[in-house]
């Protein structure tokens, strides 16, 4: 008999995380082991993939790691062929690539605005768009956002249209494919995590946000890492379409 805990298991699911060299990246893939899916690490730092790998080996599930830029449409379709040649199939798509910046909007170069549009952005477009093209019916793609494409922060113009951005094509390629092809596209917005990314934030400022949190705290990773699983998983079948904040109650007040 299936329990309702059976549901969100991912036993002979395939999942790829890009992004999985670091940080948050490493937190999901580790989830996503644990719940019993084999995994597909991407990111550009190759040598650091190693240890997620070893991190996923160690949850009892096989790992395959791809060097990628994923501003690229053609590294991004690399990821998935490297996928289907290793496991044959493709479940679980973890769009988490990312890169932060914090510069006034008066002195933000071309260069950098488009950087981070495309690896937030357009990358994450080219990775659903390639495992979109595989994916079998009840799979999932889920989008990290970030609570700055619904609250104001620090100056991140960028960033925060990149966020805004995925949030929108989240609910664009829910209609488009979820009827038809049967794949479920969700986005997460997290609030504070520690990540290499906040680790470049000015010295005391998350502290300084904490008052705006109702939890009172910055979130665990483990946290995000669940309901990363949860969106994945058969426990979810029913959700598509649509954005979980999970920032400790920041943008409701």
């Amino acid at each position: 008999m299936t329990t309702v805990l059976d549901r969100f298991r991912l036993d002979g699911k395939v999942a790829i995380v890009t992004g999985a060299s670091s940080g948050l990246g490493v937190a999901f893939a580790k989830a996503l082991a644990e719940a019993g899916a084999d995994l597909v690490l991407a990111a550009r730092r190759a040598d650091r993939l190693e240890a997620t790998r070893a991190i996923a080996e160690q949850a009892g599930r096989r790992a395959i790691t791809v060097a990628a830029d994923l501003a690229l449409p053609e590294d991004a379709s690399a990821v998935v062929e490297a996928a289907i040649k290793e496991f044959g199939h493709v479940d679980v798509l973890v769009n988490n690539a990312g890169k932060g910046t914090a510069v006034p909007a008066t002195r933000e170069t071309p260069a950098q605005f488009r950087e981070v549009i495309d690896i937030n952005l357009n990358g994450c477009y080219w990775m659903a768009q390639a495992c979109g093209r595989v994916m079998p019916p009840g799979s999932a793609i889920i989008n990290i956002s970030s609570v700055a494409a619904l609250a104001s922060g620090l100056p991140q113009a960028a960033y925060s249209a990149s966020k805004a951005g995925l949030i929108g094509l989240t609910r664009d390629l829910a209609v488009q494919w979820t009827g038809r092809k049967g794949i479920r596209v969700t986005a997460i917005a997290p609030g504070y995590f520690p990540s290499e990314m906040t680790d470049q934030f000015p010295d005391g400022y998350i502290d300084s946000q904490l008052p705006r949190v109702p939890a009172g705290r910055p979130g665990d990773p483990a946290e995000l890492a669940a309901a990363v699983v949860f969106l994945a998983s058969p426990a979810a079948g029913y959700i598509t379409g649509t954005t979980l904040v999970v920032d400790g109650g920041l943008t409701a007040l």
